[in-house]
């Protein structure tokens, strides 16, 4: 092969032989590669390509052979000392030569890019020869257009430059740096300007060959390219995605999804949206697909709710094949734009009535998280009623009752008392369904049936049959549950039970969700759908900092002692008298825990220990609010005893006007007066309130009693009134919004 590639052969230099011998060599070389041979011969191959006696197809061969042998080996060329004779062979006027040598170039500076910056000018000199002045060779004519082979090439090496077009980062010679980017300006302008749909497909094919790459270049560019060249290639893209040719309408919505990721390019490309919806009903699932992810990538919060709902009625109608995919990227979008995480939950629900068997796991867990994540508002209420609502029909999707249960399991204790959504109701809802669940499904439901008897007593004879029957199930995980649970009250004390059946944790937020997990395992880490993911969106943000901030106020009302004393309560100055028992420190948690909760929840258990469990009930309107406080005696399974004299005394506050209701004698003052209240009954105070001024802290309600061996119990707690309370969202257009802030001057 040395020989054949040194001698030529049997030819001379230069001749039809002597060519034959050296291309069949380098092909050797090229086809074999093996690494000893590429060690031994891969400087004659160098030597061959740059040799002013070669002739153009040995060069060629040259070129190609040098580009397989570096792929093989990618150190093998010397950058810095290899760019001078790349620039050397970028002079050659043959295109054969010049489009072989940006082959080779194009190989080279994918691995290493910064040591063939200096060839950008040379690369854009041909560009502009052949696009400018349209200086080609009648052979390398293609139906008019000069060489697209090496247009797209000498494009494709550009994109792998994006400082290009800012002349400072290349060298000092500004006055060279400024020709050839106003050059290349020109080169892409023209590019733009001149390529329309022809007659001839192989014309056309070729011309939107050479734009899509243009367009890529200014994708790359992003904002430190022209604006101009971006807002022309929108609306060349615009004409495209109508066309009824399916290729090119597919490029179009590709590379449009790509220039829409640009700064300044949204409004542009929301202009399209309308076209883009037709195409996601064309015949052809490559260009649906298309479609879809341009969609993706053009929603932001403006128009999130008119796309997904757009999306979701064609849901309906979309074959197999897309709609998986359709499900997954509606359920980001739902999440990633929702200003209203109710609409979120909503638009869940319908993918599971829609499309149930479509909807992953990771997309029901993913509702659960968020719902579990944001108690501010009436989130957690609001989708346990729907979820409840969701899940009656004696036929459901089996996902709409794994994610009813899990929820109901949570928070349906925040809508046991609206009618029809009793703890019994809950269970008869989602027991119909057990015969027709999967084992999946039904080791969630024994999860929820464990917490629904922990919260309603009605509930408990329904359940431990179940528990019962599932404790010989052939499925262990069905079984070790329904063991575990059943076995949970003989085994452990009331407070532990409770322990272990409270509501879950927060989850952890993690810096990506599953489902962002799934997208890039479907699409790739380039995807424009995928990039599109990876940017928070300002709903996203202001969620983040909404939360962030809920949690800052709650850690400072905490620390500064003011929610909870971590003390006991110390008997009273008196030299006799039964003795006091305060809360125990280790219970405060919980209540902490408790106070937070109730703070953004209408309803819940402010304080529960052995003998007494104190919940509450709050509702506002405006200025004004209606707070309802239960007392009930929970000692049948410990001490059995009466409460007596039992007493609540709430602080008189100068931000607060309140007025008290309660039952007889439990606003008594006087040491011997109070009520008795027995066990399994309750005692119930109404507070009527109105906010007077602004306030920062939380009113406080003392609970004295004595059980019946005459120990005296004093429980200092905070009612769950905070100012957030007393706030409501108010709507207003921009003009109204100033009137009212400019009346609030000099206040």
């Amino acid at each position: 092969i040395r020989r054949d590639l040194t001698s030529q052969g049997n030819g001379k230099n230069g001749t039809p032989a002597g060519d034959a011998a050296q291309s069949l060599a380098l092909c050797s070389i090229a086809n074999m590669s093996g690494l000893e041979l590429i060690q031994a011969l891969h400087g004659e191959v160098q030597h061959i390509l740059v040799s002013k006696t070669s002739t153009p197809n040995v060069k060629k061969k040259a070129a190609l052979c040098l580009l397989r042998l570096v792929r093989t080996s990618p150190n093998l060329v010397a950058g810095r000392e290899f760019a001078p004779h790349v620039a050397q062979l970028l002079q050659d006027r043959h295109l054969g030569v010049l489009t072989s040598a940006m082959s080779l170039l194009n190989g080279l500076a994918s691995q290493h890019t910064n040591e063939y910056e200096s060839l950008i000018p040379y690369v854009v000199h041909i560009l502009g020869m052949l696009v400018l002045k349209k200086a080609c060779a009648r052979e390398y004519l293609y139906y008019r257009t000069p060489s697209p082979w090496l247009q797209i090439k000498l494009l494709k090496f550009l994109q792998l430059y994006p400082q290009a077009i800012s002349p400072k980062d290349l060298s000092s010679n500004a006055s060279a740096n400024k020709a050839y980017v106003s050059q290349l300006t020109s080169v892409v302008s023209k590019i733009l300007t001149e390529t329309d749909v022809s007659d001839s497909i192989n014309k056309s094919n070729a011309d939107h060959a050479v734009l899509f790459e243009a367009v890529d270049l200014i994708v790359v560019w992003g904002s430190s390219g022209p604006a101009q060249l971006r807002d022309g290639a929108m609306k060349l893209l615009g004409k495209f995605i109508s066309v009824r040719e399916p290729n090119i309408r597919y490029l179009g919505l590709m590379t449009m999804a790509k220039l829409a990721q640009l700064d300044g390019s949204s409004e542009n490309v929301k202009k399209h949206q309308a076209t883009v919806l037709v195409s996601l009903k064309d015949a052809d699932i490559s260009v649906r697909r298309r479609a879809l992810d341009l969609l993706f990538v053009m929603c932001d919060t403006d128009n999130a709710e008119r796309i997904v709902d757009e999306l979701v009625a064609h849901l309906v109608l979309a074959d197999a094949a897309i709609r998986e995919e359709m499900v997954l990227k509606i359920a980001i979008l739902a999440e990633k734009y929702a200003t209203d995480l109710r609409w979120y939950v909503d638009t869940i629900l319908k993918l599971i009535s829609i499309s149930g068997d479509h909807v992953s796991d990771a997309i029901w867990h993913r509702v659960v998280q968020i719902v579990t994540n944001h108690p501010q508002g009436d989130l957690q209420a609001y989708a346990a009623a729907t979820l409840l609502v969701g899940a009656s029909p004696r036929r459901c999707h089996e996902t709409a009752v794994r994610i009813a249960a899990y929820v109901l399991g949570e928070f349906g204790f925040l809508i046991a008392e609206r009618p029809g959504m009793s703890g019994e109701e809950q269970f008869k809802i989602l027991n119909q369904h057990w015969p027709t669940s999967d084992s999946q499904t039904r080791a969630i439901l024994v999860s929820t049936y464990a917490k629904l008897s922990n919260l309603y007593e009605e509930c408990r004879p329904l359940v431990a049959p179940i528990f019962a029957r599932c404790k010989n199930s052939v499925h262990v995980e069905i079984q070790q549950r329904a063991a575990e649970y059943a076995s949970m009250r003989e085994s452990f004390s009331p407070e532990a039970v409770e322990d272990l059946l409270r509501e879950m944790p927060p989850f952890e937020d993690k810096k990506r969700s599953a489902l962002e997990d799934r997208l890039i395992d479907k699409e790739g880490v380039n995807s424009a759908v995928v990039t599109k993911t990876n940017l928070p969106s300002a709903v996203e943000k202001k969620r983040a900092e909404e939360s962030a901030a809920a949690r800052k106020i709650l850690t400072t009302y905490d620390n500064e002692g003011r929610e909870f004393q971590e003390t006991e309560v110390e008997p009273d100055a008196v030299e006799e008298g039964p003795p006091t028992v305060g809360i125990p420190k280790d219970i405060i948690p919980a209540m902490r825990r408790a106070f937070s909760n109730l703070c953004t929840s209408q309803s819940g258990v402010l304080f529960e220990n052995t003998l007494l469990q104190v919940g509450v009930r709050h509702e506002y309107a405006g200025a004004q609010g209606r707070i309802s406080v239960f007392f009930g005696n929970v000692s049948e399974k410990t001490s059995r005893t009466a409460l007596h004299h039992f007493r609540v005394a709430v602080d008189e506050v100068d931000h607060l006007r309140i007025q008290k209701q309660g039952t007889q004698g439990l606003l008594d003052e006087n040491e011997d007066g109070g009520c008795t209240v027995a066990i399994r009954t309750q005692a119930k105070l109404l507070l009527l309130v109105e906010v007077t001024a602004p306030f920062d802290d939380a009113p406080a309600m003392r609970i004295i009693f004595e059980t019946e061996d005459g120990i005296r119990h004093e429980y200092p707690l905070r009612l769950p009134v905070v100012a957030t309370c007393f706030m409501e969202p108010v709507t207003l257009e921009p003009n109204a919004f100033m009137q009212r802030w400019k009346s609030l001057e000099g206040q």
